[in-house]
């Protein structure tokens, strides 16, 4: 008679070597927001609510990811592990810090860094921003004179920095000196951080714990990543920990041997009725494309979705998720299970190579990090259908709150300056800052998504076109939106960052009226938003344009100014435009005397200009 299994079980467990608990709950760092959220208990409820169901699931996972509160006040926590500890010493680690952090409150939050975990906490969603906050350095009060001990320690920070990030975001690594190991280093990022943020986070705690040398330890530790070097071994073989399921799954797997026999039988019967049932049904799912192996590697640093995934998000892309449309597709809100949001952008394309060419843009796009940029996370393609995957913003774009009577009333002039500061930011990052240099081609108000706080980042980079050198592209097919599109590009295709910078001087003019180019109306059938704001500036009127939902008392001569700025932004000479850089000065640099605007480009017909879609002078995009 065969043994029981918890017979078996028995023996094999002694054979275990002892675990010792270490869950490294020392605080290496906390930090707590500024302001105050409006019912500190009903916050400090959710928290615990939130924290209380996190717990299993960082056990599991080492991370965990929760959303609740209110409508009014939402409230987003996010903790991990080191992916050394072991399952109970991460619970264990996690208890405490949960402990800690409500000393923050009533703030809406913060951060606080323990040796074997973090925690964060805000009433703004920050899953998907990669933007590192804190650095927190923590130096041993013991230092080392021996130079080979000092360079082992280099060695172990240089290593750290580039092996991590090859290993999904974790390396541990260890120096000989003498003959032996005496110095051992460990990093570790967070998994909301992707290929190229970890790296780039990484080599900053780098650089600041260099700045602990020649101390024989030194931590790290920020909202992106941890770095921690020592002479003393500190981190777990995490190979060891998994010796018992090694051992189990041995176990399961004669036992399963057992289950074979009868679950052949029926797999045969099930596979056999499944195939009858797809010859006689249509395909109910999408399936997924196969890309050129060369294509995904380029695509590394980006996340490639399941279309199940996006499905399930979205309920089948259910028209009561979908919160916008446009010329190349439709946007669709999605929320996963524990709680997540990010949008969905569905392209209408076909055909592996326009996969490609989509895969090439995505890879320039994620590169650009930039807080008034829309944070990229990932794509999926099937046979019929590609789709984008971005972060969700709360507030949705621009134009459905500016051009609605009602809901422009929410945009007082600070939030309509700050929404015209942020835009300039962002497009002179990818004028001048980003990797290579991007022009977007269609800035308007409704490629501008608003966060929680109004806070603007451009979004839509489906027509944007990519150069490294400072000539301007030229046989690029005509693509954009008529009303936004500068003259000399519209007449001769020539590319150049002021294309970028004459569509913004647009969307200033828009901001500051709160209406839209393409729908303005006046006594001149030939008349523009540019045009008339313009001959209104020529008479010194241009008060008559600003929104009369704007309290301009105490703003008058901002918004006066902010017109003046749009409109040097719309000349029609393309030199004479500023450069986004300059156009920031000007913002910001109140007592700078401005030049005079010359003309924009008149049209002897504008009447056939004033279709809002898009065109296409060769394909469309």
């Amino acid at each position: 008679m065969a043994a029981p299994l918890h017979l078996i079980l028995v023996p094999l467990v002694t054979l275990l070597p002892i675990a010792f608990s270490n869950p490294r709950v020392e605080i290496v760092g906390r930090a707590c927001l500024g302001g105050q959220v409006m019912n500190a208990r009903d916050y400090s409820r959710a928290f615990h609510n939130i924290t209380s169901w996190m717990e299993d699931q960082i056990k599991r996972k080492k991370m965990a990811y929760g959303v609740g509160g209110s409508s009014k006040e939402k409230v987003f926590v996010y903790s991990q592990c080191v992916d050394d500890l072991s399952e109970e010493d991460c619970g264990m680690c996690f208890s405490q810090i949960r402990t800690i952090l409500p000393g923050c409150f009533p703030s809406p939050g913060g951060r606080v860094y323990l040796d074997g975990c973090d925690i964060r906490v805000d009433n703004q969603d920050f899953y998907y921003n990669s933007k590192i906050l804190d650095n927190f350095v923590r130096c041993g009060d013991t230092a080392s004179d021996n130079e080979e001990h000092i360079g082992a320690m280099e060695e172990i920070l240089a290593g750290l920095m580039t092996n991590a990030p090859d290993n999904n975001g974790y390396a541990t690594m260890e120096e000989a000196v003498g003959g032996s190991p005496e110095v051992y280093g460990m990093a570790n990022c967070w998994k909301n951080m992707n290929y190229n943020s970890c790296a780039s986070c990484l080599k900053n705690a780098s650089d600041s714990a260099r700045k602990c040398l020649p101390s024989t330890e030194g931590r790290v530790a920020n909202s992106g990543c941890f770095m921690h070097y020592s002479g003393n071994k500190f981190a777990n073989d995490v190979e060891s920990q998994d010796i018992f399921l090694v051992y189990a799954t041995y176990i399961l797997g004669a036992a399963g041997l057992c289950l074979t026999a009868v679950g052949i039988g029926f797999c045969l019967g099930n596979t056999a009725y499944r195939k009858l049932q797809t010859q006689t049904q249509p395909k109910e799912q999408a399936m997924e494309l196969e890309i050129d192996p060369s294509v995904q590697e380029r695509s590394s640093q980006f996340l490639q979705f399941k279309y199940s995934t996006l499905q399930l998000a979205t309920e089948n892309f259910n028209e009561a998720n979908k919160i916008g449309q446009g010329g190349y597709g439709e946007v669709f809100k999605g929320t996963l299970k524990d709680g997540r949001e990010f949008a969905i952008k569905r392209l209408f394309t076909h055909g592996k190579s326009r996969s490609k060419d989509i895969y090439t843009e995505m890879d320039i796009i994620s590169k650009a990090q930039h807080k008034n940029l829309v944070h990229f996370l990932g794509c999926c393609f099937t046979e019929s259908e590609s789709y984008i995957v971005y972060e969700y913003l709360a507030n949705k774009s621009l134009d459905h709150i500016l051009f609605d009577p009602e809901k422009k009333k929410e945009l007082d002039w600070k939030k309509r300056l700050g929404i015209i500061t942020g835009t300039a930011r962002g497009l002179d990052y990818l004028h001048t800052e980003c990797q290579v240099r991007i022009i977007h081609r269609d800035i308007k108000a409704s490629n501008i998504l608003l966060d929680m706080r109004y806070k603007p980042k451009i979004a839509d980079f489906g027509l944007a076109r990519f150069s490294s050198c400072d000539k301007s592209l030229m046989n690029t097919a005509i693509a954009g939106t008529l009303g936004y599109m500068a003259p000399e590009y519209l007449a001769q295709g020539r590319l150049t960052e002021k294309v970028d910078v004459y569509s913004f001087g647009v969307l200033v003019l828009e901001i500051v009226s709160g209406i839209q180019n393409n729908k303005f109306e006046s006594g001149d059938s030939l008349d523009t938003l540019v045009i008339y704001a313009w001959r209104q500036f020529q008479t010194k009127t241009s008060s008559v344009i600003i929104d009369s939902s704007l309290d301009v008392e105490e703003d008058l001569e901002e918004i006066t100014r902010t017109i003046h700025i749009g409109l040097l932004c719309t000349q029609e000479m393309a030199s004479l435009r500023p450069t986004m850089g300059e156009v920031i000065e000007m913002i910001l640099q109140k007592n700078t005397e401005l030049p005079y605007p010359g003309k924009p480009f008149m049209m002897e017909s504008v009447s056939s200009f004033t279709d809002s879609s898009r065109w296409h002078s060769i394909q469309s995009c």
